[in-house]
């Protein structure tokens, strides 16, 4: 069985890629090994499943990441609301859009201790600038420890 992780917290079975790209698994399966044998991707067996990862060493990952932030328009959320909203920690990706699928809603977890009512003043804008409706979760790094997502999530943004 072929297993695809977008991140830790994201998995996408073969079947589930076949259905969701229209595309056959043999299909699927040779552009996972194409993107393998480009170094894009890197891979290791769990039993008897091939689980794939992005390689985040290869040179071109950041500016792919990059692309897919711009491309859904989550470039200019991290840039405008993260730098100036006080201490943050983390910031993840969660929903529809953490399970690849497009959506009017972008939901996101902040991790840290921030200016909640300037958080809110800078949504607003970064909605109208994105033309898609924010929800978000803050927990202070404490509260975080030790939460475990549900959902698939993203990590977008991280101060290490």
């Amino acid at each position: 069985m072929l297993k695809f992780f977008l991140n830790s917290d994201t998995t996408a079975y073969l079947r589930s890629l076949e259905s969701e790209f229209g595309e056959s698994t043999n299909s699927i399966r040779l552009e996972l090994n194409r993107l393998e044998d480009a170094g894009m991707l890197v891979s290791n067996f769990q039993g008897n499943r091939k689980v794939f990862q992005a390689n985040k060493k290869h040179p071109l990952f950041g500016e792919v990441h990059n692309i897919i932030l711009k491309h859904i328009g989550l470039d200019h959320i991290v840039v405008t609301v993260i730098e100036r909203l006080g201490n943050v920690q983390e910031v993840y990706l969660v929903g529809d859009f953490a399970k690849g699928m497009d959506s009017k809603i972008i939901d996101l977890v902040i991790i840290g201790d921030i200016d909640k009512s300037y958080l809110i003043n800078l949504i607003e804008k970064a909605e109208d600038l994105v033309k898609r409706k924010i929800r978000y979760l803050i927990y202070t790094s404490e509260e975080f420890n030790g939460i475990a997502f549900e959902a698939p999530s993203l990590l977008l943004w991280s101060k290490e």
